[in-house]
């Protein structure tokens, strides 16, 4: 079976590559090492050390956790609608759905509104299922009508006891905040009952969940203009309406620096020419990433990381 993923790999990327050049969007390669690393208390990052002349710069290289940076700052100096398919790095995430590096598809489209992004996600995965004889149907919903639906509850006004009192899991709840109780309930009692025939693509996700992404007013509440896309239980793509305020991106930045320091983590360098690059103005656009891995995974039906790489970390 391994061997036929590793086939069934070299037919996605093809297909990738095929998809994107029809639509006239550039494939790029861009640094596996930076001297920034991810802000996001929820991401760890791998760090190496250059022994050689640095001209000055930093010995300390991190490794990329996706390569949204430097193709933002290619965006802001004019290249256009681009694409990378590459590797990606994170530490401390290895298990069964987990590799510690993995394959990345990561695309930005200019001035395309986000609906318009994730029909073109949704097109690429149902090419991609094609390929195992399979098909799915895309259904769209909003995070707060999810949840209403789901638990009967609101999760944008929902108090942190009514979100532990939906929780039907034994955990200790010692540290959790409000977005750690919506996103055990996403993960443990909402995702499971996806159906597996189905893509589903969820938006207008809370604003304290904003990653990148921007923030408007939705009605009574703000919510970040960002959506996931599942096939069935699992997740392939986040996708954003880009922020493009640089003083906003520092702030949210700075937030995650004090996020970390209060749990006595590492604080990556904050992605200095990503602010100069927003600074000096990138266009409007929206951005995806999307597992490779996932998706394979989720062509092949199995729930095992292992079965669609050549080496697992166990065995690399």
């Amino acid at each position: 079976m391994r061997h036929d993923a590793i086939r069934l790999r070299a037919r996605l990327n093809g297909l990738v590559r095929g998809f994107f050049e029809a639509r006239g969007v550039l494939e790029v390669e861009t640094p596996v090492m930076s001297r920034a690393g991810n802000t996001d208390p929820n991401i760890a990052s791998f760090r190496v050390e250059f022994s050689g002349r640095t001209g000055g710069g930093p010995r300390t290289r991190w490794l990329r956790t996706s390569a949204e940076y430097p193709m933002k700052r290619l965006l802001a100096e004019g290249l256009g609608d681009c694409y990378e398919l590459g590797r990606v790095f994170r530490d401390g995430e290895a298990g069964g759905r987990h590799n510690p590096e993995f394959t990345m598809l990561e695309w930005y489209r200019v001035g395309m509104p986000l609906p318009d992004l994730v029909a073109e996600t949704a097109a690429l995965v149902r090419e991609a299922l094609a390929l195992v004889g399979r098909d799915a149907t895309l259904v769209r919903t909003s995070y707060r009508d999810l949840f209403r639906a789901s638990l009967g509850l609101d999760p944008m006004t929902a108090s942190l006891s009514e979100l532990q009192a939906a929780f039907t899991g034994n955990i200790d709840p010692e540290g959790l905040g409000r977005d750690d109780w919506l996103d055990l309930l996403m993960t443990h009692q909402i995702q499971p009952g996806f159906d597996p025939g189905q893509l589903l693509a969820v938006d207008d996700y809370p604003a304290s969940q904003c990653a990148l992404a921007k923030v408007v007013r939705r009605g009574d509440v703000e919510v970040a203009e960002r959506f996931e896309l599942y096939l069935g239980p699992l997740e392939l793509a986040n996708g954003y309406h880009e922020l493009l305020d640089a003083g906003e991106q520092r702030r949210r930045f700075e937030r995650d620096h004090s996020v970390r320091a209060g749990r006595g983590d590492v604080l990556p360098p904050i992605d200095e020419a990503l602010l100069a690059a927003l600074e000096a103005g990138m266009p409007a656009c929206s951005g995806v990433a999307m597992g490779i891995d996932r998706l394979l995974m989720a062509m092949l039906g199995t729930g095992r990381i292992a079965d669609v790489l050549a080496y697992d970390f166990a065995a690399s």
